[in-house]
């Protein structure tokens, strides 16, 4: 595999140069994993695999000053998956951040937040302290009633600290699986929390597409087929072109790329891998509309030096190398087939990871990133769990801890003994607690105004007043869930606007839970139980 530059030309002057760029081979074990189509890089994120080799021939060195070796010798890059649209607009999730002030006084509404001042405050410290890398290792517990918003704090930290800390949330019910242990599932979501952001100077060719021919030859096996011997592109930025003779390989990583006449991309001259940027912001006027991103002509000279900041988390480094290597023989193949798609990941292998992890750190390639931790319903959790955790947040490598309960004094699963929130008393200690306070039926108002707009309802103030009561008498989510039953009998009865006569036709169609739980009360004669 091999970069030939065929020609270089600058504004000033035209240079005919013939540099051979000598590739550099990937590691065995990732060659026979995939096709080497070298994957390409994405700016959002980036998921790395550690080659088993080469974690076995790090860990056995000894910890010299040395400079480790690059990063492309050990890791091989692939895009994240695109999130999926969702149409249905959830009940607490409307959140984006915490509404506060520069301060840190939280506005009345903001943010698609009403009330809850204290609760939010308290947060946006926490969202300082993890900042400030000094909340590392403690766990922090959001306790209130139903409905008072505390997945939406969560949410709001989330949004707060940005995408580039990792937040990964799970239910308390997840660890519960025939296929693997209760402490195994903890600690992946502990792994899923730490990230690891690596910054590594690459050599690039980088420029827009003006010219991409690929040269065929006679196939050397004979017959009447054709190979492609290689391809010949040419690369313009703002100071000059350079004209290159790349090799097959490169050619289908960049058809995998959809790379076309007009693209922005770059070139890693030591793996080959390939990166599409975008369109050239030149063709911006070809279409009248067209769902592609444009960007500027790169400046610079096409052969340069870049900096490229990758971020990934320890469980996607874990996972990578847990996976089994098996034989491209049908006895292999079938075996992969019959095993259960989970699997545990072992204690030695994580240690190893954990030592190459910390060279790179010690030698200032890579930095540590803790993330969040949020996991709701903690009370779902057994005592096993519980004992787990306070050895975990006691780890040198432990993320931010966020528990969300509703729960008052209630039984720990798994044993006879009660405790506030359902949570042993030694955890309970290590704990922050946030309590979120139910809603006045003043906020009911706004929060179901709010919850109005957003889903393109029209409801005037007097349904809005009597919603709010139902709302205090029931809870805040049975009078938001009124809404868009209120929206359709409207509509059927044609008209735009939601009137009060239309909620208390639904409040007679729909019960909410403490009216059903009487109706089973008066009524027990007549069901089973």
């Amino acid at each position: 595999m091999k970069i030939e530059e065929v020609q270089s030309t600058t504004k000033k002057q035209r240079v005919a140069t013939h540099t051979h760029i000598k590739v550099r081979p990937l590691a065995p074990d990732l060659a026979r994993d995939r096709s080497i189509g070298h994957p390409p890089i994405t700016n959002a994120a980036f998921d790395f695999f550690f080659s088993r080799r080469a974690i076995s021939a790090l860990a056995a060195r000894p910890p010299p000053s040395l400079v480790p070796p690059p990063l492309s010798a050990l890791l091989l890059t692939r895009p994240a998956p695109l999130p999926l649209p969702s149409a249905r607009r959830s009940l607490s999730l409307s959140s984006q951040g915490l509404g506060l002030k520069d301060d840190g006084d939280a506005l009345d509404m903001s943010a698609g937040w009403v009330g809850q001042e204290q609760a939010r405050e308290a947060c946006g410290v926490v969202v300082d302290m993890i900042k400030q890398k000094k909340m590392a290792g403690r766990a922090l517990l959001m306790a209130g009633a139903p409905g008072t918003g505390k997945t939406a704090l969560a949410l709001g930290i989330a949004q707060e600290l940005g995408s580039k800390v990792p937040f990964c949330p799970m239910v308390g019910s997840e660890v519960y699986s025939s296929e693997v242990k209760k402490t195994e599932i903890l600690m992946e979501n502990f792994r899923r929390a730490i990230g690891l952001r690596i910054k590594e100077n690459k050599e690039v060719y980088e420029g827009e597409v003006t010219e991409l021919t690929p040269e065929e030859t006679e196939s050397a096996g004979g017959g009447y087929g054709k190979v492609i011997s290689h391809v010949v592109i040419g690369l313009k930025t703002a100071k000059g072109t350079k004209q290159l003779k790349l090799d097959p390989t490169i050619y289908d990583a960049m058809q995998k790329e959809s790379v076309n006449v007009g693209d922005v991309i770059y070139i890693e001259a030591n793996s080959g891998s390939v990166k599409r940027v975008g369109r050239c912001d030149a063709y911006a006027t070809e279409f009248d509309l067209e769902a592609e991103e444009y960007v500027p002509l790169p400046k610079g000279d096409v052969h340069k030096k870049k900096e490229i900041v990758q971020d990934v988390t320890l469980h996607d480094l874990d996972s990578a190398n847990a996976k089994p290597q098996g034989g491209q023989d049908i006895v292999s193949v079938m075996g992969q087939m019959m095993k259960s798609k989970k699997t545990e990941i072992t204690e030695k292998l994580r240690q190893e990871i954990n030592k190459v992890v910390n060279r790179y750190i010690d030698t200032g390639v890579a930095e540590l990133v803790p993330g969040v931790l949020f996991i709701d319903e903690v009370h779902m959790l057994d005592i096993e769990c519980f004992t787990y955790l306070n050895r975990a947040l006691e780890s040198s490598l432990a993320p931010i801890v966020i528990f969300a309960t509703n729960r008052g004094i209630c039984e720990i699963k798994g044993t006879d003994m009660s405790a506030p929130h359902g949570v042993p008393i030694d955890l309970l200690d290590r704990l922050v607690i946030i309590r979120t306070l139910p809603y006045t039926a003043e906020e009911m108002v706004k929060i179901l105004a709010v919850r109005a707009t957003v889903e393109g309802l029209t409801v005037d103030e007097a349904s809005l007043a009597h919603l709010g009561d139902v709302g205090e008498e029931t809870s805040l989510r049975h009078a938001v869930q009124l809404l868009t039953p209120a929206a359709v009998l409207a509509k059927t009865n044609g008209r735009e606007e939601i009137t009060q006569g239309d909620l208390e036709e639904c409040g007679e169609l729909f019960l909410d839970a403490k009216a059903s739980a009487k109706l089973l009360t008066e009524q027990a004669d007549k069901y089973l139980s």
